[in-house]
């Protein structure tokens, strides 16, 4: 004896789509332009900080602790502003602050101040590590693929 098969749908039931995490125009202009704030902040920060390690002595000896802040901090806020932002250019974001801060600290004032001299080889060694690290992150973003995300 065989019982009857119950009545089944042929089409499969069509799943809905969970809505869409993706914030509104208004909403995502704000958090780019809030990360680039970020961004020029931060190479800012960056800036000072390398500025006060550049005389860091350990036994009388200058350590150069402050090169190893710049290439870590140079990758890191050059990744962070191409990520909030969204754009290749946005290296350019923290390194402005940054070089306008390295160029200022390496004038002479009307007092004879100088934060960053010629005989300190960890200042003139932390501006090149620097621009370099930089550099080297906006070519990058120049010869990386377009990714879906650039608008």
């Amino acid at each position: 004896m065989t019982l009857p098969a119950a009545p089944m749908s042929v089409v499969p039931e069509e799943e809905t789509a969970p809505p869409s995490r993706r914030p509104g125009p208004a909403l995502d202009l704000a958090l780019r332009v809030a990360g680039g704030v970020i961004a020029v902040v931060g190479g800012a920060l960056s800036g000072v900080l390398e500025l006060l390690l550049a005389t860091v002595r350990v036994g009388g000896q200058l350590i150069g602790v402050s090169v190893l802040v710049a290439i870590g901090a140079g990758i890191a806020l050059s990744w962070f502003a191409r990520e909030a932002v969204g754009r290749r250019w946005a290296v350019v974001l923290p390194a402005l602050p940054w070089f306008v801060l390295m160029a200022v600290a390496s004038v002479r004032t009307s007092e004879g101040d100088l934060l960053i001299s010629g005989d300190n080889w960890v200042g003139l060694a932390m501006i090149v590590a620097g621009a370099m690290t930089f550099a080297v992150m906006g070519f990058r973003q120049i010869l990386a693929p377009p990714t879906g995300r650039e608008g």
